[in-house]
């Protein structure tokens, strides 16, 4: 069955500043999560960003928002991948928070 990983991550930038720093470093999580050979669709919209990649021969959706006091991400995984939601979930809040955290 399919998941929906739903995470808030704080933060303490302005809008704008949290948005340049995910925009400029996104492709770093990208690689923590799904490796060098995951290739990531990424659209902006004002504060958010809809994206869609594949891995393992499925397909992951979803969406970043960024919000005055945090970042709040949604990421549908199949059920092939729902397995190892804990593990991408995890990767996914370090990754963001070290990108707000650079510079």
């Amino acid at each position: 069955m399919a998941e929906t990983i739903t995470v808030n991550i704080p933060n303490k930038h302005t809008k704008l500043e949290a948005k340049s720093r995910i925009k400029n470093g996104f492709h770093t999580v990208q690689e923590q999560i799904g490796g060098k050979g995951v290739a990531v669709k990424q659209v902006w919209a004002e504060d958010r960003m809809d994206f869609e990649a594949g891995a393992m021969g499925q397909s992951i959706t979803g969406y970043l928002v960024v919000r005055d006091d945090d970042i709040h991400i949604e990421v549908d995984l199949p059920w092939f991948l729902a397995k190892l939601s804990g593990g991408i979930k995890e990767k996914l809040v370090k990754g963001t928070q070290g990108l707000l955290e650079k510079k």
